[in-house]
């Protein structure tokens, strides 16, 4: 009895121990750990600056061979962990990766992006180049998941991104991933042309009525962009006036937008309605007064309109706008131009050539600051010999070569105040 009761209690002392042991923390890294933690700093405070540097002359000298070599280094050495400043981890992966590309080695380039994501998972471009890796194998199921994680998980507005996947969607056959990609592109960029023609060939590939989808989308959310898309769809079954209806529909939910305006006068324009699509323009550059372009714009629609007066003003707002660029320059030598065109005489008279004369002016001005696409109006009049010259001059009255200058009177340049003063030549 007593010899039982004395191992009972030597077992609940070794028990007892046991317990203790276990619940004691582990003790810290040893003095030999804490050494060779200190010997690696500093092997890589010398090495990874020179290694880095190493790499970098490599990969600009285009010696990849040199620059895997290196990098294989610096990732051996753990530089990727040193110093995030001095050897940046997506830095060191991407150029590695990109090296073995070079090379023609694209297995090796997305066994060590892989490790790069590893470590910096949230990285776009280390992402991008895996994707790419891919593609060069023909790995495509692997590439798609690149880029499907990129919009999943970090950047979900990238367009460049979108386009590629929506491409890959369509080589492999996935046509429903493909149009749920282009849609949600297009309500980002609703002006991206190829994206919605892309996005239509696919509703037709999938054996669905575009316009019938443009119109369910426009219905449940009638907003701008989906006016546009609709209005678009419209105009591809060549249903002028209700995509006309719809964008005007829109411009009047969203008076601010200027891309409905924009496009509102491009239908116009399709239509020949050059009327509205002035008015549609300047509502653009109410919106958007920096914008130089639109006020070409305008002045060309009026030159459709034979409006040269209005033509000319929105010409002048243009030169000022740009600061007196080719393009605008050229824009107001036009409307003289067209306007020659359309009022001259049959014998070319003298406020004809007065007219193209300034037309003739404002197109050497534009050539001066490099715009050439004046080049063939100008030589036209020089050629045909319809510019105002001195032997034109010579027949004005005292009173006018007083003055320095000719004006026009006739009704049809009744719009042009600009005086033509005279040539130092004459």
């Amino acid at each position: 009895m007593y010899k039982k009761g004395l191992s009972f209690k030597l077992f609940l002392v070794a028990l007892s121990a046991l317990i203790v042991s276990m619940c004691v923390p582990p003790s810290g890294p040893s003095a030999d750990d804490i050494a060779e933690k200190a010997r690696i700093d500093s092997v890589r405070n010398v090495r990874c600056p020179r290694l880095m540097s190493s790499a970098a002359e490599y990969y600009h000298a285009r010696d990849w061979e040199s620059t895997v070599r290196v990098y294989q280094e610096v990732v051996d050495l753990g530089c990727d962990q040193w110093n995030a400043t001095f050897a940046p981890p997506e830095e060191i992966y991407q150029y590695y990766g990109i090296a073995y590309e070079q090379m023609g080695k694209y297995d090796s380039s997305e066994y060590v992006l892989l490790k790069g994501v590893e470590k910096i998972p949230n990285n776009i471009d280390l992402r991008v180049r895996l994707a790419y890796a891919y593609k060069r194998q023909g790995k495509t199921e692997q590439e798609i998941v690149e880029y499907e994680r990129i919009l999943d998980e970090l950047d979900p507005n990238n367009i460049r991104i979108m386009t590629e996947l929506a491409s890959l969607y369509r080589k492999a056959g996935r046509s429903e991933e493909q149009i749920r990609v282009l849609q949600k592109l297009i309500d980002i960029d609703p002006t991206n042309e190829a994206a919605i023609a892309d996005l239509a060939t696919a509703f037709e590939r999938t054996g669905k009525d575009p316009l019938e989808l443009y119109l369910e989308k426009y219905n449940n959310n009638p907003t701008g962009a989906n006016g546009i898309q609709l209005a678009d769809a419209y105009m591809q079954n060549d249903r002028i006036n209700e995509a006309i209806d719809i964008l005007r529909a829109v411009s009047r939910k969203e008076p601010n937008n200027k891309i409905i305006f924009s496009r509102l006068s491009d239908v116009y324009i399709e239509n020949e309605d050059f009327s509205n699509a002035s008015i549609a323009l300047e509502e653009v550059y109410n919106l958007d007064s920096r914008d130089y372009q639109t006020a070409i714009r305008i002045c060309e629609v009026n030159c459709e309109l034979e409006n040269f007066g209005k033509a000319i003003f929105w010409a002048d707002k243009a030169i000022r706008g740009s600061k007196s660029s080719g393009e605008a320059l050229g824009a107001k030598g036009d409307v003289y131009y067209q306007a020659f065109h359309t009022c001259r005489t049959p014998e070319v008279s003298h406020d004809d050539r007065i007219v193209a004369r300034l037309a003739y002016k404002y197109f050497s001005q534009a050539e001066s600051k490099g715009y050439r696409n004046v080049s063939n109006s100008k030589n036209w009049l020089r050629d045909n010999e319809v510019l105002f010259a001195k032997s034109d001059w010579f027949m004005l009255d005292a009173g006018q070569k007083a003055a320095g200058y000719a004006t026009v009177k006739t009704p049809c340049y009744s719009w042009v105040t600009e005086k033509l003063y005279k040539d130092s030549s004459w």
